[in-house]
């Protein structure tokens, strides 16, 4: 009982804490992006840290648990980042228990070559081809129209990200999937609570993705999860993010199976320890129980921050719209609820001024900017570095989102009469220009 009194003064605290050092602290800026927070996320945190488990606990099962029920999806599975997220649902598919489809060294995965770099990394981690195509300049999304063009003997799936939380043509690229026997992967790192058709995307492909990361809908500082409903992908993924092992036993268990030392495996001895057999190239890619305590409190925020970024975006497109002859913005696909991102601008051609200086301009007013992350990225310093392999369509679309886009925040962080502000700023820099 001591115990526990002395737990709940350390919460009162907390929350004390709370209160006295972050409950009216006011941004001196406009961020792109932020985590938004009480004191339920601290005292979760320090709930799982007298726990004294730290790994793969209790907050980690709940979190998983109550993520695939908020999806609507089978299995959900923490990972410690959405990068890591990404490498899981790549490698998975490369899995020898995926079976006569599982995808080999040498096939080619379709993707985009507009967004963030680690959608493309784990396909050359797997020792794969990237296939690009072309987005869509009202989306920002991959082109459907173009894929089946881009597609070979050698095409084996389709990776492709909710672009700032816009949900693609889910329906033509499954088609497209089912038509050619690929698998999809949606990349929904940054569109958790997006949905398309009235589902929440993530429950259309073989594998869904998210992360966690502050800037996205929801954080546990660090952290990403892998969704599926397919049990053999679910186990390859556990497999991979628990260092490869064959073992499937939660941190801390033992013998789940009853079989523990009376198994033969490959070369090794007869009864060889379950523990430490390894039937895949793994890392450790686990969160833990920490992030998942944090992530479960902001999971009860989230129908609330999705909210506010509808709010925001809807009056930020609204106050903008009287600028049309020098920027266009970001379209929904028809089907799809957004749960947007970040708000998306793009300077049409021929105008008397360039990004970098409406970008400057709104930095020296404190309003962040953020471009679309990678932009081209066979453009990055990298793919030169190391000579990466792949192959493209024409990606004019792209380039022209490289060099003329541009993305503004909306998160729940700010109020109305910040988005005010934006929208003031960015009309006094226009009148200066005409």
């Amino acid at each position: 009982m001591k115990a526990e009194e002395t737990k709940n003064h350390i919460k009162e605290l907390v929350k004390n804490y709370y209160e006295e050092v972050f409950k009216d602290k006011k941004n001196d800026n406009i961020p792109a992006s932020g985590k938004i927070f009480d004191e339920k996320e601290l005292i979760n945190a320090i709930d799982a840290v007298l726990d004294g488990v730290w790994t793969h606990g209790r907050f980690s099962e709940l979190f998983q648990n109550k993520l695939s029920g908020f999806l609507g999806i089978k299995y959900a599975m923490l990972a410690n980042s959405g990068s890591s997220a990404n490498l899981l649902a790549v490698s998975s598919l490369f899995a020898p228990n995926i079976g006569e489809r599982r995808i080999k060294p040498g096939d080619e995965i379709i993707t985009t070559a507009c967004g963030f770099p680690t959608t493309i990394n784990p396909i050359i981690q797997n020792n794969a081809v990237p296939a690009f195509v072309d987005i869509k300049m009202d989306t920002y999304n991959i082109d459907e129209n173009m894929v089946e063009d881009a597609i070979s003997d050698k095409t084996r799936a389709i990776i492709a990200a909710h672009t700032l939380g816009n949900p693609f043509n889910i329906d033509n690229i499954m088609k497209i999937c089912k038509k050619h026997d690929l698998f999809l992967i949606e990349d929904a790192c940054d569109a958790l609570g997006s949905k398309y058709n009235g589902r929440y995307v993530s429950n259309f492909g073989d594998l869904g993705t998210f992360s966690f990361y502050p800037a996205h809908q929801i954080t546990m500082a660090e952290g990403g999860a892998v969704v599926t409903n397919n049990p053999a992908i679910k186990k390859a993924v556990e497999s991979i993010r628990d260092w490869g092992r064959d073992c499937l036993c939660l941190p801390g268990i033992d013998d789940t199976c009853k079989k523990r030392f009376s198994q033969k495996f490959g070369g090794l001895p007869e009864g060889y320890d379950h523990k430490y057999t390894y039937s895949t190239i793994g890392y450790n890619l686990k969160g833990n129980d920490i992030l998942a305590a944090i992530g479960l409190a902001q999971l009860e925020k989230l129908s609330f921050f999705m909210e506010i970024r509808e709010r925001n975006f809807k009056l930020l497109k609204k106050s903008l719209s009287e600028f049309d002859d020098y920027f266009f913005f970001q379209e929904k696909e028809p089907k799809s609820k957004p749960c947007w991102f970040g708000f998306l601008i793009t300077l049409r051609e021929d105008i008397k001024f360039t990004r970098n200086e409406i970008i400057d301009f709104l930095e020296k007013n404190k309003i962040s900017t953020r471009l679309l992350f990678g932009g081209n990225i066979t453009k990055q310093p990298y793919f030169k570095n190391y000579e990466i392999k792949y192959r493209n369509t024409e990606l004019k679309n792209t380039d022209r989102a490289m060099n003329n886009s541009f993305w503004v925040g909306i998160y729940p962080g700010l109020e109305e009469s910040d988005i005010i502000y934006v929208y003031e700023k960015i009309s006094e820099f226009t009148r200066q220009k005409k």
